[in-house]
């Protein structure tokens, strides 16, 4: 009898989160590491909400709530969802979750038979690609390529889609790559989609980010466009916008009522409600007026930061950037710097069992946290299934600017180690 359900065994992880341990190795040292590894704004939780959640705990609201979400937070998600996107929903299309990572869990297990096909961005968030198999799905990756700014067509979606698709990720502004879809891109996409899905196939619209993009563009979501509310589940919260990761704070707009109501019964089943003191708190971040000026100048942070950002990775002899539109991540193109150091030749060399679980970007990556201090992921952090050949780093900019700096000088001073490459592999440290 073996301890763990075959079925969970297939589960993947976060490895933003995995690779802590080993930066605390390093700092042990007496070695201060450059932190771009995790997808936190380096802000402090903005006053206005700070002040609410205490009020809300100094009057007492720390007991049970609705488990669908208190009215006030399904509302002001509600409203938002009409202004930004023009979404005719109401609060109780509106089902609240304790951070933005539930919904992707708990809508395949209440959509997916086995054998079902669920369609994903990749390079993407890794918990859509890690949840699939656990919920009896079916792992289609769709890749996305550097040339179109990690976007993609209608085209390329139609070729993946089979009578047995039942879900569709989507995640604009992207983690990690920061790519952000054109009107065009998104209409060609939707088209696809009424043409060739079935009306119970959903589309999971990851828009976590959906504040944070640049240039003076606007979010735009699929649900916004013809036919398309009624088969996109809109998920969203206030990890990023807010920086407030601790408040575990999600949501989601279901296509129907009904849908909603099904989810307030898997929230009883799980873990019972949502402490109404943060969404009473959430809702003011939302709805309060100090929100537009205090988001405004977290954006024009990042939007500086990725300019340095991505003209220093480009001056670096075999690194190229292309310029992201949103979130807070930069995702480098490092061929030519695994090449020069030597990283695909000694993957090549690597026995089979290492190969499955690595990738020369895997090994530069724990070189330059190793031996040049600066913690950065991988491209198989965000998603394995045919992403061999592809040689990316994600390097989050939700830090400041002259440890980023740092950062650069860092990873320029790694590009050209081929010598401490060959020494950091004679050791023997492929993984955390």
């Amino acid at each position: 009898m073996s301890l763990y359900a075959e079925q969970i065994l297939k589960i993947d992880t976060e490895n933003a989160f995995k690779i802590g341990p080993c930066i605390a190795e390093v700092e042990k040292q007496g070695r201060p590491v450059i932190k771009c590894n995790l997808g936190e704004p380096d802000f402090d939780l903005f006053d206005y909400i700070r002040t609410a959640i205490k009020a809300q705990i100094d009057q007492g609201n720390t007991h049970y709530c609705d488990p669908q979400g208190v009215i006030n937070l399904r509302q002001a998600v509600a409203k938002q969802m009409q202004t930004m996107r023009g979404l005719d929903v109401s609060a109780d299309h509106v089902v609240i979750f304790p951070g933005g990572k539930p919904p992707i869990w708990m809508t395949q297990q209440a959509y997916l038979n086995p054998g079902d096909e669920v369609i994903y961005p990749s390079p993407a968030f890794p918990i859509y690609e890690s949840v699939i198999p656990v919920c009896g799905g079916v792992p289609v990756p769709l890749h996305l390529k550097e040339e179109q700014g990690f976007s993609f067509t209608g085209e390329e979606l139609a070729g993946l889609i089979t009578p047995k698709t039942k879900m569709i990720f989507l995640n604009f502004p992207s983690n990690p790559t920061g790519g952000v879809a054109t009107e065009t891109q998104l209409q060609s996409i939707a088209a696809v989609i009424r043409d060739k899905c079935d009306e119970n196939v959903r589309v999971f619209s990851d828009e976590i980010y959906e504040y944070i993009v640049f240039d003076d563009k606007k979010h735009l979501s699929i649900a916004s466009l013809p036919e398309m509310q009624q088969r996109t589940i809109v998920v969203s919260g206030t990890s990023k916008t807010f920086s407030w990761t601790g408040g575990r704070m999600g949501w989601a707009v279901f296509p129907t009522v009904e849908e909603a109501r099904f989810f307030k019964n898997l929230n009883i089943n799980l873990f019972s409600c949502v402490p109404p003191y943060n969404q009473e708190a959430a809702a003011v971040a939302l709805s309060a007026p100090q929100r537009e000026a205090a988001v405004a100048k977290m954006v024009q942070t990042f939007q500086q930061r990725r300019d340095v950002v991505v003209a220093g990775l480009n001056a670096i002899d075999g690194i190229h950037c292309v310029n992201p539109s949103g979130a807070f991540y930069v995702f480098p193109n490092i061929s030519g710097v695994c090449e020069r150091i030597g990283a695909i030749e000694a993957f090549a060399k690597l026995p089979a069992e290492i190969q499955a679980k690595s990738s020369p970007s895997t090994l530069f990556q724990l070189f330059v946290l190793f031996k040049h201090q600066l913690a950065a992921m991988d491209r198989n952090s965000f998603g394995r299934i045919g992403s061999a050949g592809q040689h990316y780093l994600r390097l989050s900019i939700a830090t400041d600017l002259d440890s980023l700096k740092e950062g650069l000088n860092r990873l320029a001073t790694a590009a050209e180690d081929r010598q401490g490459f060959a020494a950091f592999m004679q050791e023997g440290r492929h993984f955390c």
